[in-house]
């Protein structure tokens, strides 16, 4: 399956992932009803993407602030992003492609090295693409994406 180019405005790719809480989570059930982040990480137990688990981890409390529900995601069977969930106490699922299927519809799969860019996906109510952060800084990313919620006008609880 040839890999997309998502643009802002697009709507974005419906999937129904495991996540590491036990379930499902599809992209569909949050439509009409909240603002969906999805920040995309290579593997789990890696240096930057563990950084970037406990930035979210630790300082959840500044996204919960807003109308979205957030999740890390990655190529990695559920099993491995329930154990690294568990570690790094993530108080948010983690979604698993390993069918890679997802990751391709989103244009993030590294085809060289065979799973996920870190990128972040902001879905607005309606499904469509708000944002794509392609720059995603492991140390705060739970900031920068508590920061990029309010630039895009996402509501706060």
């Amino acid at each position: 399956m040839a890999q997309t180019e998502l643009k802002v405005g697009d709507m974005a790719p419906d999937f129904s992932l495991q996540g590491s809480d036990g379930k499902t989570h599809s992209l569909a059930d949050f439509k009409g009803k909240r603002a969906v982040v999805i920040a995309w990480f290579p593997k789990a137990f890696t240096q930057g993407c563990t950084i970037e688990c406990k930035s979210l981890a630790e300082n959840g409390e500044l996204l919960k602030k807003y109308e979205a529900t957030y999740f890390m995601a990655s190529t990695d069977p559920i099993e491995e992003n329930t154990k690294f969930g568990a570690e790094h106490k993530a108080d948010f699922p983690l979604l698993s492609d390993p069918t890679k299927e997802v990751a391709t519809k989103y244009g993030v799969l590294n085809a060289q090295r065979g799973f996920a860019n870190r990128w972040t996906f902001y879905i607005g109510k309606d499904g469509k693409i708000l944002a794509i952060d392609k720059a995603v800084k492991p140390a705060t990313s739970a900031q920068d994406m508590a920061a990029k919620l309010g630039e895009l006008g996402v509501p706060s609880k």
